[in-house]
């Protein structure tokens, strides 16, 4: 490890070494170079001991006055440093520099940039340092710059070190003969380490002779030329210089020739390839040791990076010139103060000034008159916070052009991190604030216009629905009227024949007439159960059904309706879920279907009838406008003749058939979806034409055990009863009212007869024994049934009620769940269904 410590000298050795320094023909142009690469006003060789740091050589190009011999007192603590760690001390921003308050060079010379390269000697110890610096921040990032540094301290060094040798060689010359060759030998040491420091240079150096020829280069400048040392050897400075840089650098030669002193320029060499490379050259006489003039020095440092840099700085600024230059916004740079420095031309155009030069150094805040002022001066303070300011104001152009303005002030910051000027956009948004107000008014008559238009189509509405409701009473009633009339033609004709054979004393046949008239008094009340179910208001009687042991019942029922032509198949999973429905319903349903599917099967085919157990998740039951859950499913296939998509979308219509007049009310599809929506189920059908129909019907799953009672009816014969009671009839039809009350004396009870709520009530409130009380619904006399019998109660706690309605129990009374002791029974009733509710009813 080399001995790095400082070398001590006295003021006779200071004054030897500056002397040395002097005579060196080269350090001028060092100097110079030097500020030229890093770009710094101020370059010096320094002598650096323990105490001191001494001036050899300076190039002062910003004014400091120092001078050879001067002391730079601010270098203590950075010579420290390169003293102790052998290192290069390089500063291109004091403020930014973590380590700046150890460095006292800003408040001694004002110092923001610095660069100290130690001189090393042979033998190791620190002599000194090449160092520069500046009053601002500068670039130096480029590697080349700290490498060019350190040749050129290698280069003092060596200087130094010859300029020992030669002192010794001239008190050796007084010595005997082996001492003058030893010295002859130090100094061919020292010439042999001048040439290895020449060719190994990270600058390009090269020796020119005063023809301009090239006598010795090194491998930097062959490689900033483009060309083998034998090629440059053979050329000279103009052959290898620009032609347009021919004069200049031609008046550098023979300045430096003439005068001896040092010549720089930048100038561009022609490189092998063509191209064109930017160095900065350095020119200087050689003197030899008797101080005659000899050959010319060339120093040449690589500009290229530098150049391309400057260049595309300079793109940038024409870029962005061009940019502002073309923006319509009002752009402004302001001072501290707020005054006005720079506005764009795009600016000068919106805000109509004619000569900027006027307003040049107005205060900005000053042209905005009232509330819009204060807005101006805030949003000053906040960009001198560091912060943006931004506001929408009213002010007129130099002109007196009224306009709205968009403004944002942002700040510009220095290399202190503090706003060190004030940056200014103003848009012109007089047009959309115009919109704005004419939108505004188009909002408040626009409001008015919906309000109108919404009025006239609610009407419109209400008229287009009263059309559809007139034109479905008008299909609804065509086609009861049509069953009806048909029904009801029956029903007369029996009872008129009946009455003629009684009188005619033909006993034989009254059956016959009897079971026609019972027979059209059935299918008039299928009708209306039909009916009821298509509006899903029947009366359901749901139960737990085990759905695979109905379809199984039903199978010699369906065989026999669809006949042999048609084949029949059942697909049964096994442990099907069970049901909450009304078996009857569900038989019906699945005979409608059966018949339909035989109906599109005039050739024959096949009826297949499937169970099976359904989990729909959320997706799915959305599409089958469903809730998320379990279901079972009971579908009917057919292989029949298909349905179109027009015919799909109207099956659930009420009297909507496709079959021929006579052959179908319309009622068996609109029935099935009332059914199974009352079941908490849906329907869904899917056909398509020429490849059959399937109908699937989904029910919700029951949790309960199967109803083991026998769907046997068992026929109750009207036998007296063995206990007394009083039964209350209620009901405004005379007919109803004479039937019931036969039924009741028929089974020996008392009768009571009340036409209205308000006679029944009155028997009611009194002390006649009723046990049952059986009442229409729908009643003339301020109550309906339900109510009557609520009245009642009050009165008689625990009165059994029977309702007898011609109409579902819900249209009437609404969602009113009933009570204990209470029972419906749906109009026409058979005289065992009525006989077996009121045995069921009237307590023993």
């Amino acid at each position: 490890m080399p001995d790095m410590s400082v070398v001590f000298v006295g003021p006779s050795e200071f004054a030897i070494d500056q002397a040395d320094i002097a005579c060196m023909c080269a350090i001028s142009a060092l100097l110079e170079t030097t500020c030229a690469m890093t770009g710094m006003g101020f370059a010096a060789v320094a002598r650096v001991t323990h105490d001191l740091s001494l001036i050899c050589a300076v190039r002062d190009d910003i004014g400091l006055n120092l001078h050879p011999g001067d002391e730079l007192k601010c270098l203590s603590a950075l010579n420290h440093q390169a003293g102790t760690f052998h290192q290069a001390v390089v500063i291109g921003n004091l403020a930014a520099h973590p380590s700046h308050p150890c460095y006292p060079i800003h408040q001694v010379h004002g110092f923001q940039s610095y660069l100290f390269i130690p001189i090393v000697l042979k033998d190791g110890r620190l002599w000194g340092g090449l160092c520069a610096m500046h009053q601002h921040p500068v670039s130096l990032d480029n590697p080349r710059i700290l490498g060019m540094g350190k040749g050129f301290a290698d280069l003092i060094a060596l200087h130094l070190e010859a300029a020992r040798c030669d002192r010794l060689r001239t008190a050796e010359r007084q010595w005997s003969v082996l001492e003058s060759t030893s010295a002859e030998a130090r100094l061919r040491e020292s010439e042999e380490r001048l040439r290895v420091i020449f060719t190994s240079a990270t600058v390009g150096m090269s020796e020119v002779d005063a023809a301009g020829r090239f006598i010795r280069v090194n491998s930097e400048l062959c490689r900033i030329l483009g060309r083998s040392e034998a090629e440059v050897l053979q050329l000279g400075v103009a052959d290898v210089t620009y032609v347009e840089d021919l004069p200049p650098t031609l008046a550098a030669v023979e300045q430096a020739l003439r005068t001896g002193s040092i010549t720089a320029l930048d100038k561009r060499y022609s490189r092998l390839d063509g191209s064109l490379v930017w160095a900065n050259s350095s020119i200087q006489r050689i003197v030899d040791a008797q101080g005659l003039l000899g050959n010319l020095l060339v120093v040449t440092v690589d500009l290229t990076q530098r150049k391309d840099a400057e260049e595309a700085l300079r793109a940038s600024e024409e870029f962005n010139r061009r940019v502002l230059a073309s923006s319509a916004d009002c752009i402004k740079v302001l001072d501290l103060d707020a005054r006005l420095e720079f506005m764009t031309e795009g600016g000068m155009c919106v805000m109509e000034v004619d000569d900027f030069g006027a307003i040049q150094g107005a205060c900005w805040p000053d042209l905005w008159q009232g509330e819009e002022h204060g807005k101006v001066l805030h949003a000053v303070a906040e960009a001198k916070e560091g912060r943006i300011g931004r506001f929408q104001g009213f002010a007129k152009t130099m002109k007196g052009t009224p306009r709205w303005w968009d403004v944002i002030v942002t700040p510009v910051m220095g290399p202190d991190g503090f706003p060190e000027k004030l940056l200014s956009t103003s848009r012109d948004v007089t047009a959309t604030k115009l919109a704005q107000v004419r939108l505004q008014e188009l909002n408040d008559t626009l409001e008015a216009r919906v309000q109108e238009r919404t009025a006239d189509l609610f009407l419109t509405q209400e008229a287009l629905r009263q059309a559809q409701k007139m034109e479905a009473v008008g299909q609804l009633t065509g086609g009861l009227a049509h069953d009806f009339n048909n029904l009801l033609a029956g029903i007369s004709g029996s009872l008129e024949l009946l009455q003629s054979r009684i009188r005619q004393g033909r006993f034989n046949e009254v059956d016959r007439y009897i079971d026609a008239a019972q027979s059209s008094a059935k299918r008039a009340a299928a009708l209306t159960h039909r009916l009821l179910a298509f509006s899903r208001r029947q009366t359901l009687d749901p139960k737990p059904t085990n759905v695979n042991r109905l379809v199984s019942g039903m199978e010699d029922l369906i065989r026999r309706t669809v006949g042999p032509t048609i084949q029949l198949e059942l697909v049964a999973v096994l442990d099907l879920w069970m049901a909450l429905v009304d078996p009857p319903q569900l038989e019906n349903a699945l005979l409608n279907l059966s018949i339909n599917a035989r109906d599109a099967m005039p050739d024959g085919g096949r009826i297949t009838i499937e169970t099976a157990n359904r989990w729909l998740s959320a997706q799915a039951a959305r599409q089958l406008d469903m809730v998320e859950g379990q279901y079972l499913s009971v579908c009917v296939t057919d292989t029949g003749t298909g349905m179109s998509r027009d015919v799909l979308e109207r099956v659930f219509e009420p009297f909507f058939t496709t079959k021929p007049l006579g052959e179908g009310t319309g009622l068996g599809l609109s029935m099935i979806y009332g059914f199974a929506q009352q079941s908490g189920g849906q329907v869904r059908i899917y056909s398509e034409l020429g490849k059959g129909t399937t109908v699937c019907i989904y029910l919700p799953r029951h949790d309960g055990h199967d109803d083991a009672e026998s769907a046997v009816e068992q026929a109750l014969m009207l036998t007296p009863s063995v206990h007394e009671a009083t039964v209350l009839v209620v009901d405004d039809e005379p007919t109803v009212r004479m039937l019931v009350t036969d039924i009741l004396h028929d089974m020996g009870f008392a009768a009571l007869e009340a036409s209205d709520s308000a006679t029944a009530l009155k028997i009611l409130r009194s002390d006649v024994r009723i046990d049952l009380l059986v009442t229409d619904v729908g009643l003339p006399g301020g109550m309906n049934g339900r109510q009557m019998a609520d009245a009642a109660r009050e009165a008689r706690p625990g009165l059994q009620v029977l309702f007898i309605t011609g109409y579902a129990e819900n249209a009437v009374m609404g969602d009113v769940i009933l009570g204990k002791g209470m029972a419906v029974l749906t109009k026409p009733f058979a005289v065992d269904a009525i006989a077996s509710r009121i045995r069921e009813m009237i307590p023993s």
